[in-house]
């Protein structure tokens, strides 16, 4: 993975050229970001059903292999994705990517059983990982540098719509119809979606064929790390010695086959593509990792109900919403590291205002707007991360180095999420505020390492 690229600090106007909606791209544009949305909102929506799930198939007892499957399975895809798209070209592991997603979704659908849908979900997980990576390929090989921060700021979008309106679509689905409309809805849609795409694609398959095989060492290593994703996963829904053993053992997995499939340097913050990847992992990981925790203090601590606590993640959408717009804009006034540094600025004292909504004496809408600026945060520094991986990217390894990205974020986010709510559970019977802070504390120490990795971006 090369780590050398024109200078992307350079605010210098590019050559003027049409928008990601001019004849030559609308239709590729509107597919791609069409399918981003339709995987963020499947994955928000059976978030929301997974309950009613679990309780009409009585299968509880594989609740969290429901969510810690796809998770694995997604680890290993996006290896193959990035090798396979870097030997041939991203056309082939889109069409895979979309057709194992779909696929999944119509098993998972019609699963008689808690385990036919687990498998669904897996194989949902896998296309899911598949064709997100070939997606970030495509934009390398098919859109002009200017035209990336753009394509990347709809990305962001795609994934933002569905978090403010997909747990209530689902929810309705689920109280008022049928749960399997959540799984089955979605291939209706993907199916044009992904059809639209073909003339786009087409210039894609202009890519040269390289020889070389796609189950390499890496892609056992992703395995091994894939397994410790999935035991972290289900260790964290578990209690007492066995939820202990399974963490360790999760953990394990995590630390040493990681770095194997990330940029060497990535965990010292060396300069360049091994700091972007880094920071991807820091950044999800806190944004994500304080989450979880914010409704949940805001219901149990200062009584509000789940609708106006809710109301807090609804704001912080729009914040990175509008973040992300920003920086698709052309001719931004600073360089790459600077909107960084101040991204991962803004989602500290997102936190840290968070945090501060645990004492009755602060007001509970300072939380709320305080919590729209990791909003502002998130969606100033993905859209410059994802810009950033490609231009450190010779052609041929915008595959493996877009894969490393998504990886870092996925593995950093589950062991956070694990190590952090395994804590919570241990401190909240003994001290509700002492829980908490440890909780807010550990995404706020990420992002402040962010800042840092910022730097030698």
């Amino acid at each position: 993975m090369t780590t050398t690229a024109a200078d992307p600090t350079s605010t210098e106007a590019p050559p003027t050229t049409g928008g990601v909606l001019s004849p030559q791209y609308r239709a590729l544009t509107i597919g791609m970001v069409a399918l981003i949305t339709l995987v963020a909102f499947e994955s928000l929506a059976v978030t929301t059903a997974m309950p009613t799930v679990a309780q009409a198939l009585d299968g509880l007892y594989l609740y969290a292999l429901a969510f810690g499957g796809p998770l694995a399975s997604g680890v290993v895809a996006m290896v193959i994705s990035g090798t396979w798209s870097d030997l041939k070209g991203p056309t082939r592991p889109l069409w895979h990517g979309t057709a194992w997603f779909l696929a999944g979704l119509v098993i998972a659908g019609l699963a008689p059983t808690m385990e036919v849908l687990v498998v669904g979900r897996v194989i949902q997980g896998f296309g899911s990982g598949l064709l997100t990576v070939a997606l970030y390929v495509v934009v390398g090989q098919l859109y002009p540098a200017q035209l990336r921060p753009r394509i990347f700021a709809a990305f962001a979008t795609g994934w933002v719509v569905p978090s403010l309106v997909g747990p209530a679509i689902a929810g309705l689905i689920v109280e008022h119809t049928n749960w399997r409309i959540v799984f089955l809805a979605v291939p209706a849609i993907a199916i044009p979606a992904a059809l639209v795409m073909r003339p786009g694609l087409a210039r894609g398959d202009a890519h040269e064929p390289r020889s070389g095989r796609l189950w390499d060492k890496r892609a056992l290593w992703a395995v091994a790390a894939a397994v410790g994703v999935g035991l972290l996963h289900y260790g964290g829904q578990q209690h007492g010695g066995l939820q202990l053993v399974l963490l360790a053992i999760g953990l394990a997995g995590v630390v040493v086959f990681a770095p194997k499939l990330l940029p060497s340097g990535t965990f010292v913050f060396k300069s360049g593509l091994p700091s972007v990847v880094a920071l991807r992992g820091l950044v999800a990981a806190a944004g994500f990792g304080a989450e979880v925790f914010l409704p949940l203090m805001l219901t149990r601590e200062r009584g509000l109900s789940p609708a106006v606590a809710g109301l807090v993640l609804t704001v912080s959408a729009l914040s990175w919403s509008a973040a992300s717009w920003y920086r698709g804009r052309p001719n931004q006034p600073f360089s790459h590291a600077v909107f960084l540094q101040a991204g991962m600025v803004a989602i500290l004292l997102g936190i840290v205002t968070a945090a501060l909504t645990l004492n009755d004496g602060v007001p509970v809408v300072v939380g709320i707007l305080g919590w729209s600026l990791t909003g502002l945060g998130m969606g100033t520094v993905f859209p410059t991360l994802s810009v950033l991986v490609l231009e450190y990217s010779e052609r041929d390894e915008q595959g493996a180095n877009s894969s490393a990205l998504q990886l870092s974020d996925s593995l950093s986010t589950a062991t956070v999420l694990a190590v952090g709510g395994s804590l919570f559970a241990v401190l909240e019977p003994h001290s509700a505020p002492t829980a908490y802070l440890v909780a807010f504390g550990l995404p706020a120490l990420l992002a402040l390492l962010g800042v840092q990795a910022g730097r030698r971006t």
